[in-house]
């Protein structure tokens, strides 16, 4: 009598094994190769003069804090101007500065002013040309050998 062998099944085990292996080993192949692609320079070449720059910035600001309730930038929009008021302190020295207007919207729109103070502090920028909108005022001057900043936004509408 012939009798059929008997089938053998075979167990799917050691192929899954095997294949999660493979797997895993070429996934850990792929993050080794963009891992070694990136660029691992954090810092500027020129880090050393940004960083001076910037505690510049951070020395203008803390000196502007102190005087922060003397300084007034206010918008009139029936007179189309702005107003910014130096403290008293600065009133008496040579001050030297300028008065940048940015617009997020749109950089081409960006301009700056001479500061020149009159005698009680105050100068006056007309805004007559200047499209309505979102308008970022920064103020940087010296007086004596200290710098200040001051930044205030202003919303100019037509009236």
């Amino acid at each position: 009598m012939n009798t059929p062998l008997p089938t053998t099944r075979r167990n799917p085990w050691p192929y899954a094994i095997i294949a999660w292996f493979i797997i895993f080993g070429g996934a850990m192949a792929a993050w080794v190769v963009v891992a070694v692609r990136q660029d691992p320079d954090l810092v500027r070449s020129d880090y050393y003069e940004q960083e001076i720059t910037y505690q510049q910035q951070i020395d203008r600001l803390n000196r502007t804090s102190a005087l922060r309730g003397e300084l007034s930038l206010a918008y009139n929009a029936a007179r189309h101007q702005v107003s910014f008021q130096l403290p008293a302190a600065h009133r008496l020295e040579l001050v030297k500065g300028t008065i940048h207007f940015y617009r997020p919207s749109d950089a081409k729109l960006d301009f700056d002013v001479p500061l020149s103070v009159d005698a009680n502090g105050n100068q006056r920028v007309n805004t007559e040309k200047l499209r309505d909108g979102l308008w970022k005022v920064r103020v940087q001057w010296s007086a004596g050998e200290d710098e200040y900043f001051f930044d205030q936004s202003v919303v100019l509408a037509g009236s």
